[in-house]
């Protein structure tokens, strides 16, 4: 009798395990399962290379299964929307297409779509030398430098303007990932209206120079200016100082009357 209770109670024991085991299997192929089958919706990215200021067309674009997960602000699932606007950065091959990263509706390819609203574009003519040896290349970050006479005649150079972009060298207005240089004759620069007005001045009263800055540095430094005095080390005049009233021609002590007779004159005490 025990040996039959012993046997069925390891009977039990192995179908009891079995059916954990069978069980436990089931739920690891499900979540197997789970994670195979990923969510996806479809993105509209770049076919091919897409610089800044092209205009969209169907072979540029096509459309990519993307993770869920990873949903983008901005993005597009349709390309027929797309078509015709304008980009405003460099787009990679595979890129998602962003509406932060396009012209507004109804803007035209070229540099006007890449000119952030409310600002201007100027071109500044340069050389080899002013335009810092052909390193001021689009996207890059100058300051604007003046060479030009004060009022007393005396030259003096200055920093005029700080932090401005650059759109263009030349007709070249795409930022590219290198640092080659290009000597170019006319740089393009972003500006407010009137940053327009004082480089026009400038530009009419003296010669400039570019000066290139770190792309992250956007502090702004007030500086003086410096002279040819300063240049050679020589010290600044002194300003001098405001004149004084003249002295009298004549000192007359108090309680005196000054007596003229014709060409002789004295003065007398009046006690």
């Amino acid at each position: 009798m025990a040996k039959h209770r012993a046997l069925l109670l390891l009977i039990v024991s192995v179908l009891v395990s079995g059916v954990a085991i069978w069980g436990a299997m089931q739920w690891m192929n499900r979540q197997v399962e789970k994670r195979s089958v990923r969510q996806t919706f479809k993105v509209v990215v770049a076919s091919a290379n897409v610089a800044a200021g092209s205009r969209l067309t169907p072979e540029l674009l096509k459309t990519v299964d993307w993770p869920a997960e990873n949903r983008l602000a901005g993005s597009f699932s349709d390309i027929q929307p797309l078509l015709n606007r304008v980009a405003v950065v460099n787009l990679g091959s595979g890129e998602p297409i962003l509406e932060q990263k396009l012209a507004p509706m109804g803007s035209r390819a070229g540099l006007s779509a890449l000119i952030d609203p409310g600002m201007r574009a100027v071109a500044v003519r340069v050389n080899d030398v002013a335009g810092v040896a052909g390193f001021a290349l689009p996207g890059n970050y100058v300051d604007v430098m003046v060479n030009i006479q004060d009022d007393l005649g005396k030259m003096v150079s200055k920093i005029v303007l700080q932090h401005i972009l650059v759109l263009a060298a030349a007709q070249d207005a795409s930022v590219k990932d290198d640092v080659k240089a290009k000597v170019v004759n006319t740089v393009t620069l972003e500006v407010t209206p009137q940053q327009a007005e004082s480089l026009d001045l400038a530009r009419s009263v003296g010669n400039l120079s570019l000066v290139l800055r770190n792309q992250v540095d956007e502090k702004h430094v007030a500086t003086a200016g410096v002279r040819k005095a300063q240049l050679l080390g020589a010290e600044p005049a002194a300003t001098p100082a405001p004149p004084h009233a003249s002295p009298p021609l004549f000192h007359q002590p108090q309680n005196s009357v000054e007596i003229i007779r014709g060409a002789s004159h004295a003065t007398t005490t009046i006690r």
